[in-house]
């Protein structure tokens, strides 16, 4: 047994290099800040569409980025927000991508189902009284396109992934409904 948690060692010593020996040195920013919270039009509680996401750093290797948005606060576990690939390589995500499978602007965007059930982007959205909530927006930098349907959900977002990844970074946002 304690080979197991030598393999997780292992694989977040490695985490820091992967694809072509590139560092996840991919700088996510937005309307907040890292570890701030995000203002409700973000929510459920406001317009619920997805915030602006600023990428700096960005490899000239890049041939796709994908973004998972998670909450592993949620008190059924993990729950997922957002799934997008095959974006192309952008300094820029605006905010309000469309909720549909397949969206050609203002940016071009594949989304797949969150754990709402839903297509695209669906914001923080805690039970009340459940205390702050921590959103990972999760963003991967890919050396190829994937051929994922439109509609799939995260494990299938991360699979298709497996041995893509170049660069990654991740902006984390709180959120508490009272």
């Amino acid at each position: 047994m304690k080979t197991i948690p030598l393999l997780l060692g292992v694989l977040v010593l490695t985490a820091g290099c992967i694809g072509g020996g590139e560092k996840m040195d991919l700088k996510v920013s937005s309307v907040f800040r890292n570890n701030e919270f995000i203002p409700s039009k973000y929510t459920c509680e406001g317009a619920d569409v997805s915030p602006p996401l600023r990428l700096e750093g960005l490899s000239d290797k890049a041939v796709s980025i994908a973004i998972i948005v998670d909450d592993p606060d949620a008190p059924i576990g993990t729950f997922t927000h957002w799934v997008a690939w095959n974006i192309p390589p952008t300094g820029e995500i605006p905010e309000n991508i469309p909720k549909e499978e397949i969206v050609e602007s203002p940016i071009k965007v594949i989304q797949g189902k969150n754990d709402f059930g839903r297509i695209g982007y669906n914001g923080p959205c805690p039970p009340r009284g459940h205390g702050v909530h921590h959103y990972h927006f999760k963003v991967y930098v890919l050396d190829t396109t994937l051929d994922l349907k439109p509609g799939a959900g995260k494990r299938d977002l991360e699979k298709a992934m497996e041995g893509h990844v170049i660069q990654f970074g991740e902006l984390v946002g709180l959120y508490e409904r009272r």
